[in-house]
């Protein structure tokens, strides 16, 4: 087995204490000592761990510092948690995402909820894991801005505290390899579920109101939207062509400048649905500003273009339907990550 491959993970039921009913069970993840509540809907199963970079509280410590320490950015006045903040669903809710100085990218940041539960990360697919994802802003010319990975390496190193924690942690000075796993732990823990869906799904009928329940039917029936959006993680992790900025005279061609595929032309990455409501606006160019855009837009089929995916068609929604197809998708709202925030003081 590759040292990079995936470690089985132990999966135990546990029943929520205090005011809890039956119906709200949700699973276990262990790695080592080390163990996750998850809630209700998200199965332990299919948390991925990479067997190289075992989880441990402290780790998970380690990560969450660096990941919200503006000091990692060139000139001491941006973190990760500025384009995926935990206010925003871990997101910033920009069209596109701005870096040191204001400088703008080209694609909205996409939330960090759930990517526990998947390898390849960002839009395109270009990342191979979220160890692979967590350097790219630091060197990014217009997101953070560092000149290299070994000027991360130095900032870090200069600061007692850091260099203390990664002794502690990793048995090693600061380096960059350790870097990107401890930041990696912290991500795995952003995670979403016991949602008004989830508590349905699991028997509690009351859960869903009728607008809701019809929105269900819609999603899994009439508006289509289970071809590309299903599983408990609400996306198919693949790449799909929509329409989405495809009239621009130089639009972003997305996966195909990764897969070198002419087929893959405009292709993006199916973000999950799960706490949709929190990550607006939406698309990859953050094109959509509501829900309620969002559903117009595919309802009208999607722009058309050359390699408009065949999933793509006009869905013929009545108004009324697409107000309770925005409902679900607002019924998708959970908890695990809401209880995040900025760490209080940082390492000197």
């Amino acid at each position: 087995m590759k040292k990079s491959a995936l470690l089985s993970v132990v999966a135990t039921v546990f029943i929520l204490v205090g005011s809890a009913s039956a119906h709200e069970k949700g699973e276990v993840v262990k790695s080592g000592d080390w163990h996750l509540h998850l809630p209700l809907g998200l199965p332990a199963d299919k948390f991925l761990i990479p067997q190289d970079n075992p989880m441990s509280k402290e780790k998970i410590e380690l990560g969450k510092l660096l990941y919200f320490d503006k000091r990692l950015s060139i000139d001491d006045t941006l973190s990760c948690a500025d384009c995926h903040d935990p206010k925003h669903g871990f997101t910033d809710n920009k069209p596109v995402s701005e870096g040191v100085g204001g400088t703008k990218g080209g694609r909205s940041a996409p939330t960090i909820i759930n990517r526990a539960f998947t390898t390849t990360q960002m839009w395109d697919g270009r990342k191979a894991s979220l160890e692979d994802q967590t350097t790219g802003p630091l060197t990014n010319p217009v997101e953070m801005k560092q000149p290299s990975d070994e000027a991360v390496v130095k900032k870090l190193a200069a600061i007692k505290g850091y260099a203390a924690k990664f002794k502690k942690v990793f048995g090693k000075e600061v380096n960059i390899e350790d870097y990107r796993k401890a930041v990696a732990a912290f991500e795995r823990t952003v995670v979403s579920g016991n949602s008004k869906y989830d508590r349905f799904k699991a028997g509690n009928q009351k859960a869903l109101n009728a607008s809701e329940k019809n929105g269900l039917d819609l999603f899994e029936g009439k508006a289509r939207c289970l071809s590309c959006h299903n599983g408990f993680n609400f996306s198919d992790e693949g790449y799909h062509n929509i329409g989405v900025g495809m009239s621009a005279e130089n639009p972003d061609v997305g996966r195909s400048k990764i897969s070198g595929k002419e087929d893959d032309k405009g292709a993006f990455k199916t973000p999950t649905l799960r706490d949709i409501s929190a990550t607006a606006p939406y698309m990859h160019d953050g094109s959509e500003k509501t829900l309620e855009d969002v559903v117009e837009f595919y309802d009208k089929g999607g722009v058309a273009n050359p390699s408009l995916s065949p999933l793509i068609e006009k869905l013929g929604l009545t108004s009324g339907e697409q107000k309770d197809l925005v409902a679900f998708l607002k019924a998708l709202d959970g908890e695990g990550w809401r209880n995040i925030s900025a760490p209080k003081s940082f390492p000197k």
